[in-house]
C-alpha cells in the first residue's frame, strides 16, 4: 500500500514492494566456463525439452527440479487488497508573528479541513497455519480501514489484524477459515549463498506469479526501516512492487523469506530483491500472536561495523578524524562490530562489555556486521542469557550478558491501547478554541477508573501537549502514549488548561501489572 524510495550510494533506489508489478521467470542456467559441463547443459536441454522451471547445479551438471516447490507454494501465498477510506483531516495554517511569540497555547494559528481520497493498495501474504493466520509486511497493511484477503482458488476473506511490528516491517492477519493451505516454514541461517530460491507473490497485481533466482548474499543492511531490525536475505529473483509480504521459497519448497524491498535506479526489477529472513520472522510473529506485541531484547550498545564496507572504514568516527580501517588496525580485528557506547541500564552495562571492544560472535553465530548482530539478537526475549564472543586487547575473550527490553528490565511488555487511560478524548470545538484563545488541544470529556483517574485528570482538562508532542487528534496521544509505554519511565506528562483557564500539568504512570 505504502511505497517508499531511498537513494543508495547515489546509483539506486530502494522500494517497499507493496503495489506493483513484475515480469515472469521460468528457468535460469547457471553457467559455466568449462566446456565439457557446458556440453552437458546441452544434453540435459536436448534430452528434457519440456523443463519449465529448473535449476541447474554447475558442479554436478543436474538439474534442480523447482516445480513441486512452485506448485506448493502458490497455494499458500495470497494476494492482500487494503483500503483506506476518505477522511477529513484538520491542517493548520501557522501564523509568521507565532515565529516570534511562540505558541505554547497554540495561538497564532488557523485551521481549515482537507478531505483525502480513500487509497488502495495490493500486496501479498503467505499463510503459515491452516486456520488462517497470515503474514505480510507492515506496510502492506498500515492504516487500512479494510483487508481484503484472496486466495489463489479465487476465495475472498476479511482480514484483521492481530499484529504490526514496524521496526522488522512485519505483521499477523487473520482471516476465519479451516484447512487452508500452508506452506512449511524452513531454517533461514541454514540458507547457503549459491542457493537456489523462488520468489512467490502478486507483483503488478498479477495473481500467483513465480520467479526464480539464487541467494545472492546474506546479513544485508539496508537503513531503510529507519533503526529497525534488517537482515536481509539478498537475491536476483525478479521481485518487484506487489511482492511485498510474499514468500520467498528454497528447493524444497520451504519458507525462508518474507519479500519485502527492492533497489533499482527505476522502480522496478534490477537484479536486486532483499527479502525478511524466517530466522527474524518466526520469532516476531509468535509475539505477535501472543502477546500483541514484539517482545524485544537489546544488547544496549552503539556500535559500528568493521571491515564489512570499504566506504564505512574509510569515514571518520571522532573529530580527529580516525577512520574505521584505522580503528581496526588499532585493535587487531579484521570484521566484527565495534562498540562505540554502552547504553545505560541496558543488557551491555550488567556485563562485561566495555567501549572499544569487538563483538565477533553471539552463542554460536559469526558476527561479522551489524546486520549478523541483529539478527542473533533478535531470535531472543528479554530475559534470555546469551554467549557474546568479542575481542578486548587482541585477544578473545567470552562473556554471559542477560538481555533487556526497551525498559532496561525483563518483564514482559503488554500492548497498551487507549482503555487503560480510563478516559475519553475528543479535538477541541472551534468555539472553545476561540473562547481560550488557542490553536488546538484535546477536550477530555470523560474520566473513570483508569490511568487519568489516578494521576487527577478531570473531565474538562483540555490537553495541549504530551511529553512535549502539540495534541490535534485523538490519534496523537495515542502514539505518543505508545512510544512511552516503551520507555524505561513509561509516564505521560500532559500540559495544558482548563476551561477556567487555570494550566494544569499531571503525570500519568502508564506501568502494567
Amino acid at each position: 500500500m505504502k511505497q517508499t524510495t531511498k537513494n543508495i550510494l547515489g546509483i539506486g533506489a530502494i522500494v517497499l514492494l507493496s503495489s506493483g508489478v513484475a515480469g515472469l521467470t521460468t528457468y535460469k542456467l547457471l553457467q559455466s566456463n568449462d566446456s565439457a559441463k557446458q556440453t552437458s547443459f546441452n544434453e540435459i536441454f536436448q534430452q528434457n525439452p519440456n523443463v519449465k522451471l529448473a535449476a541447474f547445479d554447475a558442479i554436478n551438471a543436474q538439474p534442480v527440479d523447482l516445480t513441486q516447490a512452485a506448485e506448493n507454494s502458490l497455494h499458500a501465498v495470497v494476494h492482500i487488497r487494503s483500503t483506506q477510506e476518505a477522511k477529513t483531516q484538520t491542517v493548520d495554517v501557522r501564523d509568521p508573528f507565532a515565529e516570534i511569540f511562540g505558541d505554547m497555547f497554540g495561538g497564532g494559528r488557523q485551521q481549515r479541513q482537507v478531505q483525502s481520497q480513500p487509497r488502495v493498495g495490493f500486496g501479498s501474504g503467505v499463510i503459515i497455519s491452516k486456520d488462517g493466520y497470515i503474514v505480510t509486511n507492515n506496510h502492506v497493511i498500515e492504516g487500512a480501514d479494510e483487508i481484503i484477503v484472496k486466495l489463489n482458488d479465487n476465495r475472498e476473506f476479511k482480514g484483521r489484524v492481530i499484529g504490526t511490528d514496524p521496526s522488522t516491517d512485519l505483521a499477523l492477519v487473520k482471516v476465519e477459515g479451516d484447512d487452508l493451505p500452508t506452506i512449511p516454514v524452513g531454517d533461514s541461517e541454514a540458507l547457503k549463498v549459491g542457493e537456489w530460491v523462488l520468489a512467490v507473490g502478486n507483483p503488478f497485481n498479477l495473481n500467483s506469479t513465480v520467479t526464480a533466482g539464487i541467494v545472492s548474499a546474506k546479513a544485508r543492511s539496508l537503513g531503510v526501516y529507519n533503526k529497525g531490525v534488517e537482515s536481509f536475505i539478498q537475491t536476483d529473483a525478479a521481485i518487484n512492487q506487489g511482492n511485498s509480504g510474499g514468500a520467498l521459497v528454497n528447493a524444497k519448497g520451504e519458507l525462508i523469506g518474507i519479500n519485502s524491498v527492492l533497489s533499482s535506479p527505476t522502480g522496478a526489477y534490477a537484479g536486486y530483491g532483499f527479502a525478511i529472513p524466517t530466522s527474524i520472522m518466526t520469532k516476531v510473529i509468535a509475539d505477535l500472536k501472543q502477546y500483541g506485541t514484539v517482545q524485544r531484547a537489546l544488547l544496549g550498545i552503539s556500535g559500528a561495523p568493521i571491515g564489512s564496507s570499504l566506504m564505512d572504514d574509510k569515514q571518520p568516527i571522532d573529530k580527529s578524524g580516525k577512520t574505521l580501517g584505522e580503528k581496526a588496525k588499532e585493535l587487531g580485528v579484521v570484521e566484527g562490530v565495534w562498540v562505540r557506547e554502552i547504553v545505560d541500564g541496558g543488557s551491555a552495562s550488567g556485563a562485561d562489555i566495555k567501549v572499544d571492544d569487538v563483538i565477533i560472535g553471539l552463542d554460536n553465530k559469526k558476527v561479522k556486521n551489524m546486520a549478523d548482530l541483529q539478527e542473533a539478537i533478535a531470535k531472543h526475549r528479554p530475559g534470555d542469557k546469551v554467549n557474546v564472543k568479542l575481542i578486548r586487547d587482541k585477544k578473545e575473550k567470552t562473556v554471559e550478558v542477560t538481555l533487556k527490553n526497551e525498559q532496561g528490565t525483563t518483564k514482559i511488555v503488554k500492548e497498551a491501547g487507549m482503555e487503560i487511560l480510563g478516559a475519553a478524548f475528543k479535538e477541541l470545538p472551534d468555539d472553545m478554541k476561540k473562547q481560550l484563545n488557542l490553536g488546538y488541544g484535546l477536550e477530555v470529556t470523560g474520566v473513570s477508573s483508569g490511568k487519568m483517574a489516578d494521576a487527577g485528570v478531570r473531565k474538562g482538562f483540555i490537553i495541549l501537549k504530551a511529553n512535549d508532542q502539540p495534541m490535534r487528534k485523538v490519534t496523537d496521544l495515542e502514539e505518543v502514549m505508545k512510544t512511552a509505554v516503551k520507555s524505561p519511565n513509561q509516564v505521560l506528562f500532559l500540559t495544558g488548561v482548563f476551561p477556567s483557564g487555570k494550566r494544569g500539568y499531571f503525570a500519568v504512570d502508564l506501568t502494567q501489572e
